[in-house]
């Protein structure tokens, strides 16, 4: 009997016997009708549970997981629910999902024929890494009387880790093979020179610079032939992922800690996959979850066990450890991707001499955040004195960003500035810029 729950339909039949008894207190020959009414509400009940409970697995159903989450993307979760009774049945599904996603009201309706099968999906975005625990998958089941409804329930308990994003990794992967396109468009990038990764001679075609003529081959074949070079490979790429408490701020449900480590997962893609060695570390305090750069098999995995449950620890990030740490462990010239936050020049000062460390023997990118907010103010046409006010703020914070970026341009430091919803093709943009330019 603890499975069986009365539906709303059973208590409006009570309401109108009510209504009936009420009109009787007038007109007492309607007593008669009234009980009359109430009689059959008791019955219909009776023979609408018999219906539902006469057959033990009326129904069977189970609950289609993916192998892990992908934080701050849409998670499709799978339910296939079978119905075993000989009539149409009524299902409302309620599937205890992670409390992390604060879902109170979770609710779907189904109809589905006698012998049918029901398949349908709903979608999960989770906001944070870690560990997601799914309760009960319950399903209420109702005859076409609706009066009554039976409870089954199926796979008690379900544990799903949320890693950094990986579904849109693949994406990317055609860019990561046309070094001389960028992401967002179709725009060729000039190269200073060229790299000295010698891949093939081939025939001239117009358009093939002439230095690089090979004029042995040339005199072999009796036509023109050159010498075609590639970007060169097994290059260095560390990724420093700041976990101070300037990257807790939130924009859009994730925290730019969760941007950062979800475009070093979709940068650290497409490097492997350019046949350059990708590795990082975080810092904060002091350097943690280390991972060497290298180009072997498992490397993503790797760099994603590394990410999975990394937290801001509120601290104020210690730049000087940084800087000795990365001295110390990149004896190789590297490409060192920094993403962190600076909000103001003042900020940027008190850690300047130690990113110019870095920089003398790296080549260093700075990656930080343009605040959406202050966007949305700087764009929007004021209409009163404070919002005129507030705009002028916001343009003083902006400025101040623009500073950031001349400062360190003077010290030959690389920065990306960029919306934290563009970082992941922001960062692999400039990637492959750099590459294609061949100056790492």
């Amino acid at each position: 009997m603890k499975n069986l729950y009365l539906n709303t339909r059973f208590f409006f039949a009570l309401i109108a016997v009510g209504i009936l008894y009420v009109f009787a207190f007038f007109f007492p020959w309607m007593m008669i009708v009234a009980h009359m009414v109430l009689l059959l509400c008791f019955l219909a009940a009776m023979v609408d549970g018999l219906l539902i409970f006469n057959q033990k697995n009326g129904i069977s159903a189970q609950r289609i997981l993916p192998e892990k989450l992908s934080n701050g993307d849409e998670n499709p979760v799978k339910i296939d629910i079978r119905n075993n009774y000989g009539f149409t049945i009524h299902a409302n599904v309620i599937d205890e999902i992670p409390f992390q996603f604060q879902k109170r009201d979770f609710l779907i309706k189904k109809k589905i024929e006698a012998g049918k099968n029901n398949f349908f999906q709903y979608i999960l975005e989770p906001k944070e890494r870690g560990e997601y625990n799914f309760g009960s998958l319950n399903i209420y089941v109702s005859s076409p009387l609706g009066l009554v409804s039976k409870r089954f329930s199926f796979q008690k308990d379900a544990n799903l880790p949320a890693y950094p994003s990986f579904i849109h990794l693949r994406k990317y992967e055609l860019m990561a093979l046309q070094s001389e396109f960028l992401l967002g468009g179709i725009k060729r990038i000039r190269k200073l020179g060229h790299t000295m990764e010698f891949e093939q001679i081939k025939d001239y075609v117009p358009g093939d610079d002439i230095r690089t003529i090979n004029w042995k081959a040339t005199s072999k074949t009796n036509r023109l032939m050159v010498n075609q070079f590639q970007d060169e490979k097994s290059q260095r790429i560390f990724m420093l992922i700041d976990k101070g408490r300037t990257m807790k701020m939130p924009f859009k449900g994730l925290s730019l800690l969760d941007y950062s480590i979800n475009a070093a997962m979709a940068l650290s893609h497409i490097i492997l996959k350019k046949g350059d060695r990708a590795g990082m570390m975080t810092f904060s305090k002091k350097t943690e979850n280390k991972v060497a750069a290298e180009n072997k098999s498992g490397q993503l995995r790797k760099i994603s066990e590394a990410l999975y449950n990394i937290k801001t620890d509120f601290f104020e990030s210690d730049f000087n450890r940084l800087y000795q740490d990365v001295k110390y462990s990149l004896n190789q010239r590297s490409l060192v991707l920094l993403f962190t936050n600076f909000e103001t020049l003042d900020g940027l000062n008190r850690q300047l001499k130690y990113l110019r460390g870095i920089a003398k023997n790296h080549l260093l990118v700075v990656i930080f955040f343009k605040n959406s907010e202050l966007q949305t103010l700087i764009h929007k046409n004021p209409e009163s004195t404070q919002e005129i006010y507030d705009e002028i703020i916001a343009e003083k914070f902006e400025f101040e960003k623009k500073l950031i970026i001349q400062e360190l341009r003077k010290y030959g430091i690389y920065s990306v500035y960029t919306l934290p919803e563009n970082l992941n093709v922001d960062v692999i943009n400039k990637y492959l810029e750099i590459k294609a330019r061949g100056i790492l």
